[in-house]
């Protein structure tokens, strides 16, 4: 409560207070009310079918109260969670109906309008596509799978039964609260556990203001052991459109008990929302304590008495002063002069009546989900066969291996069609690459490129390198419907069979990620035939694609595996600054490296320096120098004859390892020289080494 001064901040932190049946926290809410005349709240409404009293009149009276003591109050029209939740037949312009319906609902009701904003998830999300997934992008990026999972209860999902996109849902929900700038959550007891993600993710950050989180009362069903109302059962509440004669039914058959409840599942179910425990469960005493006592300076009149508390209705009728009968009586009485305003709105008003026969008449038809593929088109779009290459994901340095890879991906290509090398920037940032830093990732595909370019210039010249990116921001609705609805047909464990080798499902973003890539391949499924070429890294993410592709009757790509691998060592054996020759690699770098490398004489089943040889012959004869008595200088034209010769011994690492230090250094050498001349690329280098320190000095 308040102070004893009565200041106007004691007023205002009293009445904002009321509100809410839990607060997180008061003391911080007192700091905000001293530091602000006004503040930002908001409430998130998923438009779905008819709205109850509880959205209605409760929510109306709530808001009212906020706005009173300074809030402002945002409305964060939820249509893209609906659409990704199945509602209305997962049709967008349905969903927004609905919610059109709501705000003439809450006009009709007496909300404080002039300080009420209404704002679409779909269009803001779109207007703000980069601030909004960016922000989304990090928190799924910080949120490991067992805290989201915690949040799924939310929509009532057993964890096993969770599909990807109920992975973001969450994630969207935290991301709201920062994109609206909310300094209050001012929602159900219900989602709580979202709203302390919220905060958590801001202690992550180190941002010195949370939002606060002030929950209201979750108002009991009308049947025994409903511990919320349910939109599905239309007479666990009353809505706000029923009629006098369905108002006075329903609360004529409402639970109204005298004595607690059995301890059984709804006590539970009850407490599981965080709830203050109340064995009773009376949906008609909650109902005048919770919609009429809320309303200013009320008063229960009922049999011959007048109450302005609750705990005296209570009492009276606990001890049988007050029948059931007369409190019913005046309950429904009451409820209908609350409703009235509302009836007479949608039956005078052109605009509300129109909404509410569209809504009546949907609900009675079973709506399907429309057909039709949502999904990204590519500019310029893709006309006729395509061949695409995913570019390696970007990490501290540009590895040789990774620029020899997409030359040697980009040769398969056939002469005809389109030939794109895809550049997953937004997918780096979710997967942390590079500290998900917005310039190492361009400094890496920059210094990437150069290399591919000074190879292979005709290749390279051929193909449209198309960032991830600007494709999305293109067409950010189509593209994320279509993240949404991949992940709406993927279980986790799809997700988890996608992952690389190796990689296990902790963290959020590596859902959001997945699901990304099905987004890009539809992107890409534009083209007549499409032909995925790929690592093995981007190998099981393909197939994934490849399947979704099959299930929303696309001609799902061919995906073809060109894998080499140039690892100077086994596989986890020493640090991979160490056993990997970079682009970026000085001549003493290299020699240094080789020297160093495994290669065991006589050894053909695991010899780096092999696999080294065989991709420079794609480039040029091999040479080696040697001493006469060694066999004398030799030049091979292809690998066979190289192995031939290891195998037998004939020709020895002594001297193999050190012509294969000059052929890569004479290869590097041209390279060298036009960094050296490039600032730009200098730059590149020096901001992916300085990550590169920096995040070593961390570990």
């Amino acid at each position: 409560g308040g102070g004893a001064d009565g200041s106007a901040e004691d007023w205002r932190f009293d009445l904002v207070a009321s509100v809410g049946e839990e607060c997180v926290s008061e003391e911080e809410l007192r700091s905000l009310l001293r530091r602000r005349a006004e503040f930002n709240l908001y409430d998130g409404f998923e438009p779905s079918g008819r709205m109850h009293i509880a959205q209605g009149v409760f929510k109306a009276v709530n808001v009212n109260k906020c706005t009173r003591a300074g809030g402002i109050f945002i409305f964060w029209v939820a249509d893209w969670f609906a659409l990704m939740n199945d509602k209305m037949g997962g049709d967008l312009e349905k969903i927004k109906t609905v919610g059109q319906y709501f705000i003439e609902v809450w006009k009709a009701t007496g909300m404080d309008m002039s300080r009420v904003r209404f704002r679409w998830s779909s269009d803001d999300i779109n207007s703000s596509a980069k601030e909004y997934w960016g922000h989304a992008l990090d928190i799924a990026r910080k949120t490991s799978m067992v805290r989201i999972k915690r949040c799924c209860q939310i929509m009532g999902r057993e964890e096993d039964k969770l599909t990807a996109a109920q992975i973001m849902y969450p994630i969207m929900q935290c991301t709201d609260i920062f994109f609206l700038k909310a300094d209050i959550c001012q929602l159900g007891l219900d989602q709580r556990k979202v709203n302390m993600l919220a905060r958590e993710y801001s202690d992550a950050v180190g941002r010195k203001t949370k939002p606060i989180i002030l929950s209201h009362h979750m108002l009991y069903g009308l049947a025994e052991g409903q511990a919320k109302m349910s939109k599905s059962n239309p007479d666990s509440a009353i809505f706000m459109e029923d009629s006098p004669a369905d108002v006075a039914r329903k609360i004529r058959a409402a639970y109204c008990p005298k004595t607690p409840v059995a301890k059984g599942s709804a006590v539970a179910a009850a407490s599981d929302t965080g709830a203050p425990k109340d064995d009773l469960m009376n949906p008609c005493l909650d109902y005048i304590k919770n919609i009429l006592f809320s309303l200013p300076g009320y008063c229960f009149v009922a049999g011959g008495r007048t109450f302005s508390k609750y705990e005296d209705v209570k009492a009276a009728f606990l001890s049988g002063q007050l029948s059931e009968e007369a409190l019913k009586d005046k309950l429904i009485e009451e409820i209908n002069k609350l409703l009235d305003p509302v009836r007479t709105h949608f039956s005078t008003d052109a605009t509300a009546k129109e909404l509410l026969a569209k809504i009546t008449k949907w609900k009675k038809e079973d709506l399907k989900a429309p057909s039709g593929l949502t999904r990204l088109t590519l500019k310029p779009a893709i006309s006729g066969k395509a061949f695409v290459v995913f570019a390696p994901l970007p990490r501290n340095y540009v590895r040789l291996e990774d620029v020899l890879g997409v030359v040697s991906r980009l040769r398969q290509a056939p002469a005809d069609g389109e030939v794109i090398l895809w550049l997953e920037d937004w997918t780096a940032q979710a997967l942390d690459c590079v500290g998900a830093s917005e310039p190492c990732i361009q400094s890496f595909y920059d210094l990437l490129l150069f290399g591919a370019r000074s190879i292979a210039p005709d290749l390279v010249a051929r193909a449209r390198v198309c960032r991830q990116s600007e494709q999305i921001l293109a067409g950010p609705s189509d593209y994320w419907i279509s993240v949404i609805n991949a992940g709406r047909w993927s279980s986790l464990d799809s997700i988890r069979a996608a992952l690389p080798a190796g990689e296990t499902l902790d963290l959020a973003s590596q859902v959001f990620a997945t699901l990304m890539h099905i987004g890009d391949i539809l992107a890409l499924a534009g083209a007549t035939e499409l032909t995925l070429c790929c690592d093995a890294h981007h190998e099981p993410a393909h197939r994934l694609a490849a399947k979704y592709c099959q299930a929303v009757a696309l001609k799902p790509p061919s995906v073809q595996l060109v894998d080499r691998r140039l690892r100077l060592f086994g596989p986890g054996e020493g640090a991979e600054v160490d056993v990997n020759i970079m682009l970026t690699d000085k001549d003493v770098e290299v020699n240094k490296k080789i020297k160093k490398c495994f290669c065991m004489p006589q050894n053909i089943e695991f010899c780096p320096p092999i696999a080294w040889v065989e991709e420079l012959l794609a480039f040029g004869s091999f040479d080696i120098t040697r001493k006469p008595d060694n066999g004398g200088d030799k030049s091979f034209a292809g690998v066979g004859e190289l192995v031939a010769d290891f195998e037998s011994g004939a020709l020895h690492p002594g001297d193999f390892k050190p012509a294969l230090a000059r052929a890569l250094n004479a290869f590097l050498s041209p390279l060298r020289e036009e960094l050296a001349k490039q600032d730009a690329l200098k730059r590149a280098q020096k901001d992916l080494e300085n990550h590169a320190k920096a995040q070593s000095k961390k570990k």
